[in-house]
């Protein structure tokens, strides 16, 4: 009875996990806007790597031009305010 209940709960999680996940999806609009800038300075990376944080947003191996790779940091105006090379 224990496993029913250990299964049942392990099923209710794994179906809640996406509608929590898309909770802190970054809107499309927001990704467009990163994108665009990104390309202004001659960077690029995967969408799926912006992450949102309480202070702005998190953008995970951007690539710049010459090849090297950063993590950048932006505020919730998408001002940079941090750049980390990898």
């Amino acid at each position: 009875m224990k496993h029913l209940f250990l299964a049942a709960a392990a099923a209710i999680a794994l179906a809640a996990a996406p509608a929590l996940a898309q909770d802190d999806a970054v809107p499309q609009e927001t990704v467009d806007a990163i994108m665009a800038k990104l390309a202004g300075m001659n960077c690029q990376m995967d969408p799926s790597d912006i992450e949102m944080e309480a202070e702005g947003y998190d953008l995970d191996d951007v690539i710049c031009e010459g090849g090297q790779q950063f993590d950048i940091m932006l505020d919730t105006d998408l001002n940079e305010t941090g750049r980390r090379a990898e």
